[in-house]
């Protein structure tokens, strides 16, 4: 293992639970989460603000060359700063994560962030959790997991994370998805599915030395258990991170 901290990497569909696990590991094994999906809605706000359409590749790519996004962690999470001002909550709007999932196609909006991505996590010390971390942003992570559910588990939990407590699917995004009719969270949550495997560059797909667990059947304590244990083995044997 080189010099640079370790860099576990969690990819995996809408729901399946990326956020909450790396919100825990970085917590308990004291890495910096880098929330890729904040980076997204972060730049999807500013979008919706410009008047900019989120399916307006030219125009993002524009408006991309004057953004400035970062993560400040913080003992309660992440700070969102959309140039130089926080957004942190601002970003958790239904309507900005709907605008995200379409801004996140363009290639020229994918490399502009991966560029900005690989820099935050360059060092090491990182959980980051995405659609392709594994595969495109740090292909060289010392550990990837790619996390996985049925559609229908997924659009259950995501349709009733907000009545009860926290699940595996208590996503960064913090939308109050309870709101919604159930068929509605399920046609949302197909139509993410179709653009983020279906993307013309990096879709969704698990990295050949991924190791994929698929928590249809899991509680949130059996997947961290599972994934703690993957994490203490690869600690042991390089002795630090």
């Amino acid at each position: 293992m080189s010099e640079r901290r370790l860099i576990i990497a969690i990819d995996g569909p809408a729901g399946a639970g990326k956020s909450t696990v790396a919100r825990h590991l970085a917590a308990h094994f004291g890495l910096l989460n880098l929330e890729t999906g904040a980076m997204y809605r972060a730049f999807a706000l500013k979008a919706l603000r410009c008047r900019i359409d989120p399916d307006d590749s030219e125009g993002l790519h524009q408006l991309a060359a004057s953004t400035d996004i970062a993560l400040e962690p913080t003992r309660a999470g992440n700070r969102v700063l959309l140039d130089g001002a926080e957004v942190t909550d601002l970003i958790r709007d239904a309507e900005v994560t709907q605008a995200a999932s379409r801004v996140s196609v363009h290639p020229a909006i994918r490399s502009w962030m991966v560029d900005l991505q690989r820099e935050m996590g360059k060092a090491g010390g990182v959980v980051m959790e995405g659609r392709d971390i594994g595969t495109v942003v740090f292909p060289d992570a010392d550990i990837k997991f790619f996390l996985d559910a049925s559609p229908e588990a997924r659009s259950q939990r995501r349709y009733e994370q907000a009545a009860g407590p926290i699940s595996i699917t208590a996503s960064s995004d913090g939308s109050q998805e309870n709101g919604k009719a159930q068929d509605e969270v399920t046609r949302e949550l197909h139509e993410r599915d179709e653009r983020d495997r279906n993307r013309a560059q990096s879709p969704l797909r698990p990295a050949p030395d991924a190791i994929v667990i698929d928590s249809t059947s899991l509680t949130l304590e059996q997947v961290l258990d599972r994934i703690e244990s993957v994490v203490n083995e690869k600690l042991a044997r390089a002795g630090s991170y």
